[in-house]
This record gives C-alpha cells, structure tokens and sequence, in this order.
C-alpha cells in the first residue's frame, strides 16, 4: 500500500512514537503539554506517530507531514471499575480518513479469555483498511497487556504470525529473549515487525540495548510512546531512536539520556 511510505523510510525502517495512551492510562500531568511535547517529537525526527483520535483532529496543524497512525479500538479507562472485556472497535478506517490518517492500530490478544472477540476487531479493521487502501497495524501481545499467558517467544512469534494471517500490514509487538530467539519471530512474520518500548524506563540505555539487538535480526523499527513523552527531553530521545533505528548507531554511542 503505498500509504505505507508515509510511514517507512526507504531503508525499510521506520520510528513511531506512540501517544495513544490517554485513551486507557491516566496520562496527567505527563502529557498536559501534548502540543509541546508533539512539537519536540516531530522536530527529534520521528517518521510517524500512533496517536488518539482526538490528538490527531486537534493537532494537525503540529504533525505537518509525518506519518499518523489512528488507535480504532479502546473502550476501557483508567477509572477503576469492575468493568471488564475486551477493546472495541470505536473508530472506523473511513473515520480516521476524514482527520488525515494513512493507517490504523488495533490491539490483537491472543490466550485471553475474549481472543475472538479481540481478533474479530483486526479482522474487520483489515477488511475496512482493503476496501480504503489502508494499512493495518496490529498491536500482537499474547495474554494482552496483563502476565496472564507467558511472553515467551515462541508465543510471541505464534501472535506475530498470526497478526499477519489476519491481513495486517504492520506488527507492533514485544522484544523477548535473546536475539536469536526474536529472530524467530521476525522470520515467522511476513510483514514487518516493529518492537514496542512498555513502561517508563529511569534508565534508557537497557531499552536501547534491546532496540539494537531487535533491529539486528530484521526488526523494522519501534513503536514507543512513555519512553519518549515521559522523558524530560523528548526531542533528544526521539532522535536517539532515528540514530539507532535509521543511522546505524549503536546503544553505547548513546549519552546523556
């Protein structure tokens, strides 16, 4: 799809910076700037980045030309409850047209207890991203964002696969084990794979390590949100990842971060 330019640079690699997480995570007072810290993020040289409907119709004007990726699905907040379930679809591809978007994220859980209600919604987010000319990206975490099933890779590479079976254009996953065995999962999906970055780190040169190690084994990039908006210098941390990602530096080259 040639949307997908928008996001990958010709070397096939692309660095997403995430700011979706408002939709189900209390954000504040991390993200009561999001203008500004959108602005370092586009100015640290991010190719795309995966955002809320909301942050995408509000600040289109601050995103200028990088790839946007729309979050479809969601449904839950950070209010505690005893509500329970799965993400539902809550944005059409058409909706996510309409405020610029060039792809679409849903969450893919498979080894939860509503794994097909789960897989239904990247199913139906496929056959609306074909019917568009949009792509997919499938956000592959077996057992969701909870322990509930091993993040194992040989469970991560079956969610990986998966996710591509489903038609998605796009793997958002987890880095596990050692380089050799996420290779396993890079070689069992035949579109690309890039490796989120989950909690907030206090120390960044761990979570640069596993960037390396992922992208030295075929990864296509990151998708990492807290990391970088939580940071007190998210511009410096967004091009660190462009240095990794698209410039061939290596995590020891990395300081002050």
């Amino acid at each position: 799809m040639k949307r997908l330019n928008r996001i990958f640079k010709p070397d096939g690699r692309t660095v997403v910076i995430a700011m979706d997480h408002g939709m189900g995570m209390n954000v504040n007072p991390a993200l009561d700037q999001t203008e500004e810290k959108l602005r370092a993020i586009v100015a640290g040289g991010a190719d795309a980045v995966l955002v809320s409907y909301g942050i995408a119709k509000r600040y289109a004007h601050v995103l200028g030309d990088i790839g946007v990726i729309v979050r479809a699905d969601g449904g839950y907040s950070a209010i505690p409850s005893d509500a329970n379930g799965h993400p539902r679809l809550l944005f059409s591809v058409e909706d996510a047209l309409r405020i610029g978007a060039d792809a679409v994220v849903c969450n893919g859980f498979p080894g939860t207890p509503n794994e097909q209600d789960c897989m239904k919604n990247v199913a139906e987010l496929v056959r609306q991203g074909s019917a568009w000319g949009v792509p997919v990206m499938a956000e592959m975490l077996p057992g969701g964002f909870g322990n509930l099933v091993e993040k194992s890779p040989a469970n991560v590479r079956l969610a990986a696969r998966t996710g591509c079976e489903y038609g998605a254009s796009i793997i958002k996953t987890t880095f596990t084990g050692t380089p050799e065995e996420f290779k396993t999962v890079v070689d069992a999906s035949y579109q690309p794979v890039v490796i989120l970055g989950g909690e907030a780190v206090k120390d960044l040169s761990s979570l640069f390590v596993c960037i390396e190690q992922a992208l030295s084994v075929g990864a296509a990039g990151v998708a990492i949100g807290r990391n970088v908006w939580n940071h007190p210098d998210p511009k410096a941390v967004t091009q660190a990842l462009v240095d990794l990602v698209h410039n061939g530096k290596k995590a020891a080259d990395i300081h002050g971060l």
